[in-house]
């Protein structure tokens, strides 16, 4: 879909051949007439195939309610076209005009507190409400109008960033939507009692019109009610995303559909497995957080986009070329960092690689972001790195379309595993949950492993060894289907606070780990959470933090691979192994960081016989990454380091990277090397 976007009827040119998309938002409305000619002649110059046009351009196209204005979009679509420039053409409703807002006050969105957030920034919009849904969804239809065979146009991007801001509100018109939503879930307020576990001071409802969403509470609100109004805020946005788009395919059905997910550290409100359904390609935001697992983390979040995708290729719609705005500290991309960043999305199934933004804004809240011409203008490090992306991405060409090679480890990565896991009331208010996934993903390519981050949709059997870190919800169909997997011969690795609940947030009674007691041959009485800045060690010299548990073995086929050596459940099991058939079932009851995951994973690789496909002296040096096509096998190896590192026995054509004097690939610092070779 997505490679051949660019050679599509209506597209920028009659070529067919796939390639990589690349390119940046462009916000034209934010710079004088005369700027945008010299913007065309330098996107030729940089390589650049596409731009997101229009995302924050209402207040330019309606100035006020009866009155529009397209000349100038017109321009510049016109302009990008005769540049070779395709446009995913946005429809402009991330953030309503003043107009609105002053006319219509009760689109502002509502905090837990009741306190209405103000227009003044973006996302200043109720997911859930009706006039604004109107306006909006005007808005879309003259827009799709306009430009329907515009032959510029190649895809349609619905608003932008949905939920980044506005995920959660708690309006009147979210309390009706919401009671919707529970009628539809649950039919009965009988239903809806029994899932909330409503007995729990004295809660019960006996109408509908009773129920709210979880607003500001004496103690701690209902945890059922909240996991319910995440799933529902969820559900909301993801509805109004239809609306979108079933108006943009009534008028232009040929034109693909997609809207850009923040598939990152930190960004949980949006359950995008549940989303990439909706849409015709999947495309995902991105940006690095420094830290000791920066990369680690893109390189996860880019292979669990590549899940969501359904393994197909992906559009990676925003990055930055270098500093962002919004950290407390903005640091500057170091030299390589720019095509290393870009280069691993590619890896990881993207092919399409496009900024934020084109242009470095002059004013406005994002004008510290960096862009790919930034305030320096195009004689600059950044805008020569840029270009030499874009040369990059030209001689990837033959990668276009081409799908990810599956892994033959799987860690799982569940949204309402995330929400539940970290909700209030809780055993410790310290479990982070997308870090102990990310730990897990880290310790393997420590290892030299390769690895794919998938839903509970995907097809688990293909997994040798399957890691399952806090699943936390385990509803009883996803039960059978773990225990279904190991007695076929899979091994599963679970963790600390996992199948401790089902899908109404309720305890699986009898014992701890609940849902997962059986399979695993344990049971734990007690949960063990540690302060702060306590640890435990383990007999096998690695260290604990966060949990411990009081675990009994209750299977005499079970093994303990590790004892706690220290705390207050010294002598007893901290790491256990039962065999299943073929099979087996292991379960961590500590957090051992990416560090200490390392130094037990060995064994249970060995286990599910999965060794490293890389040589020996580049493992943890550089991970690896594999895309192919029914004859071509293309083979990404990125360097995790700042030191050159050589790879010797690899053979293929080496499309990107060089080669020493002896014609040994060696990888510079930072960089990263792409060889095609035969598909086995």
């Amino acid at each position: 879909m997505i490679s051949t976007l660019l050679s599509q009827p209506n597209g920028p040119d009659g070529d067919s051949t796939p390639r990589l998309a690349y390119g940046a938002d462009y916000n034209p409305e934010q710079w004088p007439r005369e700027v945008w000619e010299e913007d065309i002649r330098l996107m030729r110059e940089a390589g650049v195939n596409i731009v997101s046009v229009g995302i924050f351009s209402w207040a330019r196209i309606q100035p006020s309610e009866d009155v529009w204005d397209f000349a100038w979009l017109d321009e510049v679509m016109d302009l990008l076209h005769a540049g070779g420039i395709g446009v995913d053409l946005a429809t402009a409703t991330a953030s309503p005009p003043p107009w609105l807002t002053t006319a219509h006050p009760e689109i502002l969105p509502v905090t837990a507190a009741g306190e209405t957030v103000w227009p003044g920034a973006r996302q200043h919009w109720r997911p859930t409400s009706p006039v604004f849904r109107t306006h909006a969804l005007r808005l879309v239809r003259r827009m799709a109008e306009r430009y329907a065979g515009h032959p510029a146009l190649v895809a349609w991007h619905v608003s932008n960033e949905l939920g980044c801001h506005n995920i959660y509100d708690y309006s009147d018109d979210a309390a009706t939507a919401f009671r919707d939503w529970l009628r539809a879930r649950y039919t009965t307020v009988d239903a809806l009692n029994h899932a909330w576990g409503t007995a729990f001071w004295s809660q019960r409802y006996s109408g509908w019109d009773q129920i709210l969403p979880p607003r500001l509470t004496a103690s701690h609100p209902n945890p059922t009610q909240q996991l319910d109004f995440k799933r529902f805020s969820s559900d909301a946005l993801k509805e109004y995303l239809r609306a979108e788009r079933d108006v943009l395919r009534e008028i232009t059905p040929d034109v693909p559909v997609t809207t850009n997910f923040m598939v990152m550290g930190g960004i949980k409100g949006m359950n995008y497995a549940d989303w990439a359904g909706e849409i015709d390609f999947v495309s995902n935001d991105h940006y690095v957080h420094p830290g000791p697992q920066d990369r680690d983390e893109l390189s996860f979040s880019a292979n669990l986009t590549s899940s969501i995708a359904g393994g197909r290729p992906w559009f990676l719609m925003e990055h930055s070329t270098s500093a962002v705005n919004w950290q407390p500290v903005n640091l500057p991309k170091g030299e390589g960092e720019l095509v290393r960043d870009s280069l691993l999305h590619v890896a990881h199934g993207a092919d399409a690689v496009c900024f934020f933004q084109w242009r470095q804004s002059a004013a406005g809240a994002e004008k510290y972001h960096s862009a790919m011409v930034p305030h320096a203008g195009s004689d600059s490090e950044v805008f020569r790195a840029v270009t030499g992306l874009g040369r990059t991405l030209q001689a990837l060409a033959p990668v276009a379309g081409t799908e990810r090679e599956p892994a033959r480890v799987g860690i799982v990565f569940d949204w309402e595993s995330w929400w539940a896991s970290e909700q209030d009331s809780h055993p410790t208010s310290h479990l982070d949950y997308h870090q102990e996934a990310l730990d897990w993903y880290s310790a393997l390519l420590a290892l030299g492993i390769r690895a794919d981050v998938v839903t509970t949709r995907a097809d688990l059997d293909r997994y040798q060894l399957l890691i399952t870190p806090v699943l936390h919800v385990i509803p009883a169909a996803l039960a059978k289907e773990l225990t279904r997997y190991v007695e076929n011969g899979g091994h599963l690795v679970t963790t600390y606070f996992s199948g401790v609940v089902d899908e109404n947030d309720h305890i699986w009674l009898g014992g701890y780990p609940g849902a997962l007691r059986d399979l695993l041959g344990i049971r734990i009485e007690e949960f063990g959470p540690l302060p702060a800045e306590d640890t435990v060690e383990l007999d096998d010299a690695s260290t604990g933090t966060l949990w411990t548990d009081r675990i009994t073995v209750t299977d005499p086929e079970v093994e303990v691979l590790a004892h706690y050596r220290t705390g207050t459940y010294a002598g007893r099991p901290a790491v256990t192994r039962r065999a299943v058939g073929r099979g087996s079932a292991s379960y961590l009851s500590t957090r051992l960081g990416a560090d200490g995951l390392a130094g037990l994973l060995p064994r249970l690789l060995d286990t599910a016989g999965v060794e490293s496909e890389l040589p020996a002296a580049a493992r943890g040096l550089v991970e690896q990454a594999v895309r192919r096509s029914a004859d071509s096998r293309y083979l990404f190896l990125v360097n995790r380091t700042d030191e050159p590192v050589p790879l010797p026995g690899l053979t293929g054509e080496l499309l990107v990277g060089r080669a020493d004097s002896d014609g040994v690939l060696v990888l510079a610092p930072r960089e990263v090397a792409v060889l095609r070779q035969p598909t086995p």
